[in-house]
């Protein structure tokens, strides 16, 4: 008869020690250990939590405050006070937002049928094909009121009337174009703030950056001196039990 082998009872996984958070005091998935926070930040946490040890632990929700609050001393100790552009940068960076987008696109969605209107004539009137078709009108003018209509020409030279509606046109087109120049002035502006937002975001996500590879390239090294020092610890552990060896 074949025994038959009883079941093992599988052994149930130990549970993971779950950490606390030291500022919320809550128990998260998401927690960081105080070792692995880049040294500024975490003087930064102590300075508000004097109780945060190197064994404490943290969530990455309150780290972002601590990174924001980081990020905002930084440009209020290099600027001295915060516009709002800053401050947009600093809430777009807390939240993980992208700045970069069109400005000239969302101005043009929210244009008025004036300012449609004033852009259209703007347009024409700084063209090849206005120059040409008013020189056109203006030679057609002339010719019809010297040649054609000799006797009664409805307006004799000098041409007053044709003066009068230059001077009409002029009058007119003048306040279109600088409104379609204001309009062009303000597209301006957004690009420069947009651009401006973007770069500084860029600057201080390069600065993080340059701080995390520092702190990783420095926690790099004193891991090789530790692996080091445990093989020097081992090699010199085999040269005493080899020389007890040959001693014998």
């Amino acid at each position: 008869m074949s025994r038959k082998s009883s079941p093992h009872p599988s052994a149930s996984p130990k549970p993971r020690p779950r950490h606390v958070c030291q500022i919320c005091g809550q128990s998260k998935a998401n927690m960081l250990p105080a070792s692995t926070i880049r040294p500024a930040i975490l003087a930064e946490i102590v300075k508000e939590r004097p109780d945060f040890t190197e064994s404490s632990y943290i969530c990455t929700d309150d780290l972002n405050q601590f990174r924001f609050k980081y990020v905002e001393d930084i440009m209020l100790s290099e600027k001295g006070e915060l516009s709002e552009l800053d401050q947009e940068v600093l809430q777009s960076l807390q939240r993980n937002e992208l700045l970069s987008s069109n400005p000239e696109e969302e101005m043009d969605r929210t244009r008025t049928r004036g300012e449609r209107l004033a852009d259209l004539i703007a347009d024409f009137g700084g063209s090849w094909k206005f120059i040409i078709l008013f020189g056109a009108f203006i030679f057609v003018w002339i010719l019809v009121n010297t040649l054609l209509l000799i006797f009664k020409p409805f307006d004799p030279y000098p041409f007053i009337l044709l003066n009068l509606m230059l001077s009409l046109l002029a009058a007119i087109q003048a306040p279109i174009i600088m409104m379609s120049q204001n309009r062009q002035e303000d597209k301006d502006r957004a690009r420069a703030e947009n651009d401006y937002k973007v770069n500084l975001k860029a600057e201080l996500e390069i600065r993080h950056l340059h701080e995390k590879l520092d702190h990783l390239i420095s926690n790099q090294w004193e891991r090789l001196l530790d692996i080091q020092q445990l093989q020097v610890d081992l090699m010199t552990e085999i040269m005493s039990a080899r020389s007890g060896k040959t001693g014998k």
